[in-house]
């Protein structure tokens, strides 16, 4: 494993003033059918970003996993990147308060950290770093997880409705500011890597820095959506980031 650095602690300021920049621009934007609604969990569920950030956010670090954006059941709840509600209390160890959208879906509502239901792909992902590290804090000495779009967007049905699928003008206006997040949060935290969660984020990653910033590479997403992420993906994702040399 490469040698690790010392994380410093004044950086963590850079980092959170961008993040609250960001919640703000985008709780400015507009979104037409198919979503009616826009959960922003940087604006309700602020306080408990904040505390993740604070804990583990000092620069730098050398490996910055990339996700697309919140899902139903983890960010959206916690305000955590892959937020699963039972491993962000028990491993990473936030459990910061969480206040309620002024607007929700009637099948998508939020309880905050009394939510009942787990997001699989948060299990997985928190999961496979709580088995490599043993603790949170081994992890985030050298890592840390982000998400490209602060945003989850829901149809009237209540399905969930991923950036990429928004039409193009307003997909434009959203990339713009999850761009400018993106870059600044790299220039923040140096890493050397950049893993994109999926394609979407390495798609993402490599459109905002190309070739002039960290190495970029890619782990299958944990999604149990897809076929694959449902074969050992713990096996799957840890294999990558050997071959990548990240590991």
């Amino acid at each position: 494993m490469p040698r690790r650095r010392s994380p410093g602690t004044a950086g963590v300021e850079a980092l959170i003033s961008p993040a609250r920049t960001l919640a703000v621009a985008a709780a400015r934007l507009k979104f037409g059918p198919p979503v009616t609604c826009v959960y922003n969990p940087l604006a309700y569920a602020w306080r408990a970003h904040e505390q993740y950030l604070r804990a583990y956010g000092a620069p730098p670090k050398r490996v910055v996993f990339l996700g697309m954006n919140p899902g139903p059941f983890g960010m959206v709840q916690t305000g955590v990147p892959f937020g699963d509600v039972g491993l962000v209390r028990s491993w990473v160890k936030i459990d910061g308060p969480v206040n309620r959208p002024l607007e929700q879906h009637p099948r998508r509502p939020v309880f905050g950290f009394a939510c009942t239901r787990g997001e699989v792909s948060g299990r997985r992902l928190w999961g496979l770093f709580a088995k490599r590290f043993g603790t949170a804090r081994e992890f985030f000495r050298d890592h840390l997880v982000l998400n490209y779009c602060p945003l989850a967007f829901v149809e009237a049905s209540g399905r969930n409705r991923t950036p990429d699928k928004l039409p193009v003008r307003e997909r434009d206006r959203l990339f713009s500011v999850c761009d400018e997040h993106l870059r600044v949060s790299v220039s923040v935290l140096q890493p050397e890597w950049l893993i994109g969660v999926g394609d979407f984020a390495f798609k993402r990653a490599l459109a905002v820095l190309g070739l002039r910033g960290p190495k970029l590479g890619r782990i299958l997403h944990p999604s149990p959506a897809s076929p694959a992420a449902n074969r050992n993906w713990e096996a799957l994702a840890e294999a990558q980031l050997r071959d990548l040399g990240v590991w």
